[in-house]
């Protein structure tokens, strides 16, 4: 069962830094999520964007 998920990041839309991570299944499309987090290397609440 752990085969079919993968590791992918949250990277700020600003400063592209990589903050967050989350755990997400192979079959489903990358790039879609969006959320509002917040950014250390910004100090402020950025759009983060998911990449692989």
């Amino acid at each position: 069962m752990a085969k079919d998920r993968i590791i992918s990041h949250l990277a700020c839309e600003k400063c592209r830094a990589r903050n967050y991570t989350q755990v997400v299944t192979r079959n489903r499309k990358l790039g879609d999520l969006k959320l509002s987090k917040h950014c250390s290397s910004c100090r402020a609440h950025t759009m983060h964007k998911e990449t692989k």
